[in-house]
């Protein structure tokens, strides 16, 4: 039996450029094992949400996507602030797998150094589709709703994450 492929992200918001990758690896994967990176942070101008709160936020997407259950783990890792050492701390972590998906280039270079077969993911509208992008956006009070999904969207508001996203950012 084929290994299941890899996707790591921080979903600090997750948003479509995550719902475009996921669709892709999916199309390519019966099984994927997705990482919530950085699982110990919280309440950071950088990392708002909880660990729970984005796993929330990975589920819904992928009810919605129609993916079963039995096709995907969400393994939350907390990070390391050490790449010589982070791909080995991510294996710890997670099951044995196969192809490992990402649109990091950093990513990228440090599972490939390691010998694991990596594939690129196109991240659709970089600059606008990122959680960096869609922060700023809900501090400035801009438009943002269109760049994640609406259960994504209503998540937000039931973690009142727009007022937390503005209070974080002074």
């Amino acid at each position: 039996m084929r290994r299941p492929g890899l996707f790591i992200g921080r979903f600090q918001p997750l948003h479509n450029g995550h719902v475009h990758a996921l669709k892709d690896v999916f199309a390519q994967e019966e099984q994927v094992i997705m990482v919530i990176g950085s699982a110990q942070a919280s309440y950071t101008p950088d990392n708002p949400f909880t660990t729970g709160e984005r796993l929330l936020m990975l589920k819904s997407v992928l009810e919605e996507l129609e993916v079963p259950c039995s096709h995907f783990q969400i393994i939350p890792i907390p990070d390391i602030h050490n790449y010589r050492k982070w791909v080995n701390h991510v294996k710890q972590y997670v099951p044995p797998f196969g192809i490992v998906y990402t649109g990091s280039e950093t990513t990228h270079q440090l599972f490939s150094a390691q010998n694991h077969q990596v594939k690129e993911i196109v991240l659709r509208e970089k600059k606008i589709l990122s959680g960096t992008e869609i922060r700023r956006r809900i501090i400035q009070g801009e438009d943002w709703e269109s760049l994640v999904p609406r259960t994504v969207f209503k998540l937000i508001q039931q973690f009142d994450g727009v007022q937390r996203v503005r209070s974080l950012s002074f």
